[in-house]
């Protein structure tokens, strides 16, 4: 149902990839899938969501989260704590999650504040409600190529590939950015074997910081993906002419003409890059609403794991 995205939306010869439609139609599977369980007596999928401190950014990302998981028929689960929450009240918390039956996915929104050990806090949730893909569990199954959850963001990004019938099987995709969130499991969802018209079999360049002669590298890409984050830093003269341009970056920076006083803008000079690519993600509206819509999708799936 997804490859059936609709007109496709276009600038000048650049087709531009419209991750708010083909999440709309995901999301509209999903609650199809969820009505359909629910009627037939089965339980609600719960979702946990456990936020620390007051940062703008992550209460709205969370709002968001809130909103779209009760429109699909989910119950969520919110925990906003004060930053001052001690390490071990976050521990019994995480516990208790862990072993609540009506919770199928636990989110434990980073970055956290100072003092707290987020790589220990977010290793304490069960891989079994591990919806956001970050356990090391879950890292070396997908990195196996098994069946697990695959964290949203770059989930998000092969479902867009997937939507717009991108094929990336013998092609050459660049990754700017080796982050454990985007970089590193994106190459490895990008690297796997995989069936016809499934994003899969591609060569995969990761780059990052340290990377020397990056201008000629990323010239090779097909499939550029920029996940860098350093607002518009992949120029025109970084993109092969023809190549599907995939923008992971969200910067604020500021524009006084504007009520708020900033404007967001991707890792990529979208105006600049959009002269050389063939299909292209705008910031936002691109690869930004898939990553909700991918967290809702791992939370079906650790739901029908577990009823």
């Amino acid at each position: 149902m997804l490859s059936n995205i609709g007109e496709l939306k276009m600038i000048d010869m650049v087709q531009i990839i419209d991750g708010k439609k083909v999440s709309d139609q995901l999301l509209v599977d999903l609650k199809e899938k969820i009505e359909g369980l629910i009627s037939s007596g089965k339980r609600r999928p719960g979702l946990a969501v456990i936020l620390v401190g007051n940062d703008p950014a992550s209460a709205t990302y969370v709002g968001r989260k809130k909103k779209v998981c009760e429109s699909l028929g989910m119950k969520s689960f919110d925990y906003v704590l004060s930053a001052a929450v001690t390490e071990d009240e976050l521990i019994a918390l995480i516990e208790r999650l862990n072993n609540d039956q009506d919770v199928d996915g636990i989110l434990l929104q980073v970055p956290l504040p100072k003092g707290l050990n987020e790589r220990k806090l977010l290793d304490l949730i069960s891989h079994e409600k591990d919806v956001d893909g970050f356990h090391p569990v879950n890292v070396g199954k997908l990195l196996l190529g098994l069946p697990t959850f695959k964290s949203c963001t770059p989930f998000g990004v092969c479902e867009l590939l997937k939507a717009y019938k991108v094929e990336t099987s013998g092609k050459h995709v660049v990754i700017v950015g080796r982050s454990n969130i985007v970089g590193k499991p994106l190459s490895a969802m990008l690297i796997q074997k995989s069936e016809p018209g499934e994003p899969g079999n591609a060569t995969v360049t990761v780059c990052h910081s340290r990377t020397k002669n990056l201008k000629e590298i990323t010239l090779q890409a097909d499939i550029l993906i920029a996940a860098i984050g350093q607002p518009l830093f992949v120029k025109e003269d970084m993109v092969k002419e023809g190549a599907v341009v995939i923008d992971v970056g969200v910067n604020r920076v500021d524009d006084s003409t504007r009520e708020r006083g900033y404007k967001l803008v991707g890792d990529v000079d979208f105006e600049g890059a959009s002269k050389k690519a063939r299909l292209i993600t705008p910031v936002p509206g691109g690869v930004g609403p898939m990553t909700i819509a991918m967290l809702m999708k791992n939370t079906l799936k650790s739901y029908l794991d577990r009823v």
